[in-house]
């Protein structure tokens, strides 16, 4: 319990020293971040459907008869 009470003690400081004049302007909004933040998500879930087709491809191939691969016609 005593680690909420500092979290929220930090996270009530911090928003306290960002809501101060000279710490106001530091540049970028949190839009074009969160924009940024969404557009990794998205490419993220583009790269994981893409690379599930790959496995799932792999995996569906027929795996090739070898005729002299040992086993192969000897009944085991």
């Amino acid at each position: 319990m005593a680690v909420l009470y500092y979290l929220q003690a930090r996270i009530t400081q911090r928003l306290a020293e960002l809501r101060r004049p000279e710490e106001s302007d530091r540049g970028d909004g949190p839009v074009p971040t969160a924009i940024i933040i969404a557009g990794l998500a998205v490419l993220g879930v583009a790269v994981l459907i893409w690379a599930t087709g790959l496995v799932q491809q792999y995996m569906n191939t027929e795996v090739p008869n070898m005729p002299g691969a040992p086993g192969v016609g000897d009944g085991t």
